[in-house]
């Protein structure tokens, strides 16, 4: 065999790979097998935590967290600095208000911004002990913040005082903050489902899966089991579509799951990602942050429908 002929035979099979992959019939009610995915800015440290806010005719905002910045892109206008110090920031949401709200790595923190100069902590530690390095945030419908801790940006001249890597809720009328599960290796991405009834919790440690909880009325979580398991690589950010399937992050780029756990669509990405979510003026763009890339794709749906304050 000529081994020059192989390996040219082998590099246009991966050129020529597929960046959408539909393996299941529902997959095609969520995006087209011919989308594509385009490259929107590059040269980062590692980003994450996406955020897609629609005012001032919308932005994203996403966390480039070893640089210690959260960045900026508006169509037409590119990247910018948003905010800088960014205390390693990782996960963003908006808050029924549409503040900006936080998760920071090294002020060990929940926050929200008002302005790009007016942060606020909302919670920053739980019985007297700080958090390890909040990861995701997600907020519920009754304001409330539900959030991730495991000790992934922990800094490393600080003690860790939490005795494991938990989930917490938090609500803010009250001023109290719940440990809701505590058997998680690494608690990464979450996600509510669309009517607010299941919450997807990433774990991203040994078991590189994805589990789902019911919400029970007294705002606990019941009734945990494994939701998918992620290969490659393993589960970080999550989103769910306004049609409940679940977009999870992986190795090698994103997987989309029917509410029912099957797996319908892979979609391949230059660099494995670390986070998605919707945006877009159609809100039907899904942006993708991917180690040292921004990144988009068309999709056919849209994100599930955000809470606001009535």
């Amino acid at each position: 065999m000529n081994f020059a002929v192989s390996l040219t035979a082998l590099s246009t099979v991966i050129c020529s790979a597929a960046e959408v992959e539909i393996l299941h019939d529902q997959g095609k009610a969520a995006i087209e097998a011919s989308a594509s995915i385009k490259k929107l800015a590059g040269g980062f440290k590692f980003v994450e935590g996406p955020v897609w806010v629609p005012k001032d005719g919308g932005f994203l905002v996403f966390s480039d967290i070893p640089a210690n910045e959260l960045k900026q892109w508006k169509e037409g206008e590119g990247v910018s600095v948003f905010r800088l110090p960014s205390k390693n920031a990782n996960g963003n949401t908006l808050d029924l208000k549409d503040r900006l709200v936080t998760a920071e790595h090294s002020a060990r923190r929940i926050s929200f911004t008002t302005r790009k100069d007016n942060i606020k902590t909302v919670v920053d530690e739980h019985d007297g002990k700080k958090f390890n390095s909040p990861n995701d945030v997600v907020v519920k419908s009754d304001g409330s913040f539900w959030f991730t801790d495991p000790d992934y940006g922990l800094p490393k001249d600080a003690t860790k005082e939490m005795p494991g890597n938990f989930i917490y809720r938090f609500d803010g009328t009250a001023k109290t903050t719940t440990v809701l599960v505590k058997d998680f290796d690494k608690p990464n991405g979450l996600c509510f489902s669309p009517d607010e009834k299941r919450l997807y919790i990433a774990d991203s440690g040994k078991p590189h899966h994805i589990r789902v909880f019911d919400v029970a009325p007294d705002h606990t979580l019941v009734n945990g089991r494994v939701f998918c398991v992620i290969q490659p690589g393993g589960p970080d950010g999550i989103r769910c579509d306004a049609a409940g399937r679940v977009w999870s992050s992986t190795g090698n780029g994103l997987q989309v799951f029917s509410p029912e756990g099957t797996l319908l669509v892979k979609v391949n990405t230059p660099e494995a990602a670390a986070n998605l979510c919707f945006g877009g003026k159609d809100g039907k763009t899904v942006f993708i942050t991917a180690r040292t890339s921004l990144y988009a794709i068309e999709t056919k749906t849209q994100a599930a429908p955000r809470p606001t304050a009535p």
